[in-house]
């Protein structure tokens, strides 16, 4: 394996390729309280794009001119930040509230204009009191750049997977407007907003060349490993490394990315979790949180796989969105109750 990665490394680079011209995109958001389920019986009160928690995936070319207009349907104010574009001679499109714009008052709506660069893993989250919009009501989403020059090694990519972190704390689950103090005490930790047991697996087949996309949305820092293989730690925030690290474990602290890069080459059932341990816990109960499982399609199940008595729930990593190409994705995996 480290060979067959050590050679895959050497690989990184920018391929050549033709020019394309960009393309005009217009996508609509509505944030809406919603209330979503982490685990079990904990729902939490959201303030959701599209009524989901991780938002809608926008999947964009590099260069593309890209429209958003966003819709505010709750009582408080908000904003969206473009985490990781450039806006260059654009600053007033940033998404900060009493710095580049005003914010979006109940009932209002803007309409954000940008350039799509540069490319890679991007993600976007609310400006407007971050401690609580963005660390306890969900307001995130996952943005996605696709380069004009693919390097060597990301062009080798079967299967993609897009893994959001993030933590709760349940004394504020029914209290919007309120939470995201310095003494809070996260005891819930998620998956693109669920927590083991109710994530889904990600599903490989022996040969894929996998990419798992991390994105940090929360306030803490996780400590993310992979059992059975070792992976690339290919990209930095979008960016491609020049030395990839070839690695098992990887830190990733808030509103970082990491692109992992891996060949799906020991068929089995392995883990993917956090190494930090008070991160893998549903309230008091152990065995939870931010966990979920590498499954190798063939294995047969067994009546004590935990993850094998739930129904399975495909694109909960956003897998089969992003095989369609560009374009704007809603996924009703993700889908919470809107309240009134």
């Amino acid at each position: 394996m480290r060979s067959l990665v050590a050679a895959l490394a050497l690989t990184v680079g920018l391929a050549t390729s033709g020019i394309t011209l960009a393309a005009t995109r217009n996508f609509e958001l509505n944030i809406q309280d919603t209330k979503i389920t982490l685990v079990n019986k904990q729902t939490y009160h959201t303030f959701a794009f599209n009524g989901q928690v991780p938002g809608p995936l926008l999947y964009v070319d590099e260069g593309d001119d890209v429209n958003v207009t966003v819709n505010n349907m709750t009582a408080l104010s908000h904003t969206i930040h473009w985490h990781g574009l450039l806006q260059k001679d654009n600053w007033k499109m940033d998404g900060v509230p009493g710095v580049t714009q005003e914010a979006i008052k109940p009932g209002d709506s803007f309409t954000y204009h940008f350039k799509a660069e540069p490319a890679g893993t991007l993600w976007y989250h609310c400006h407007v009191n971050t401690n609580e919009h963005v660390d306890l009501r969900g307001m995130w989403g996952p943005l996605i750049v696709k380069p004009k020059h693919p390097t060597a090694l990301e062009k080798t990519v079967t299967k993609e997977f897009v893994m959001m972190l993030s933590e709760w704390d349940s004394k504020w689950a029914d209290q919007p407007g309120h939470g995201g103090l310095p003494s809070d005490r996260p005891d819930y930790f998620t998956i693109n907003g669920k927590a083991f047991p109710e994530v889904q697996p990600m599903r490989v087949n022996k040969g894929d060349v996998v990419r798992i996309r991390l994105i940090g949305t929360g306030d803490e820092t996780h400590s993310i490993h992979l059992h059975g293989h070792d992976f690339l730690i290919a990209f930095k925030d979008g960016q491609p490394l020049a030395n990839p690290i070839l690695a098992d474990t990887v830190l990733i602290a808030p509103g970082e990315r990491y692109d992992l890069i891996f060949k799906a080459d020991n068929p089995g059932r392995w883990m993917i979790h956090d190494h930090m341990e008070s991160h893998t816990v549903n309230g008091q109960d152990p065995m939870g949180g931010m966990m979920t499982v590498l499954e190798y399609n063939g294995i047969p199940n067994d009546p004590w796989y935990e993850l094998g008595q739930h129904k399975f729930q495909p694109n909960f990593y956003y897998e089969d969105s992003i095989k369609q190409g560009e374009g704007f994705y809603n996924n009703d995996v993700f889908k919470g109750q809107l309240l009134q």
